[in-house]
């Protein structure tokens, strides 16, 4: 285990809970602390650090590649933010992006001609972990003369196929 500044003070914080709790129990103050010394990382790994994973939102983030991108697809939002940040597909054609990412998932609906757009392309990136999230991750690629001129991330209801309209 790397010990971090906010390990300690998340630890400290849990250790001075734990004491003003066993210390309503027992007023002796050497047994008090003795207990809350030997409790503090069962609360701390067993209680508090669950709870702050379930409620914070942090991923891993990874680069960009290609092999990744197609295999794995429930995980592309841990590249989504490299890869619009770094403009690492910006300037590349249609065929480089069906070759790195692969065919487009879906297009872009132009309200403007009543039909999808094919120079806007979707992705989807999945679903990031947390507990409060109900919507998925989606990337959209635009193109202009055949060329990527921007990358936009967006979230999307997450729907199943079997509810009902």
């Amino acid at each position: 285990m790397i010990i971090t500044p906010w390990l300690v003070l998340f630890m400290l914080l849990v250790f001075i809970l734990v004491f003003l709790f066993i210390n309503t129990i027992d007023k002796r103050k050497w047994l008090t602390f003795l207990i809350s010394l030997v409790i503090t990382p069962l609360v701390y790994f067993y209680v508090f650090y669950p709870f702050i994973n379930i409620i914070s939102s942090y991923h891993h983030q990874k680069y960009f590649n290609a092999q990744d991108w197609r295999e794995k697809p429930a995980l592309r939002y841990e590249m989504a933010d490299h890869t619009v940040e770094s403009d690492t597909l910006i300037g590349k054609s249609k065929a480089e992006i069906s070759a790195l990412l692969g065919t487009y998932e879906w297009l872009s609906w132009n309200e403007a001609q009543k039909a999808h757009d094919d120079n806007k392309w979707n992705y989807g990136l999945g679903i990031e972990p947390g507990a409060f999230n109900s919507d998925k991750d989606c990337l959209e690629v635009s193109f202009k003369d055949n060329t990527v001129v921007a990358l936009r991330t967006y979230q999307e209801e997450i729907t199943y196929d079997n509810e009902e309209q």
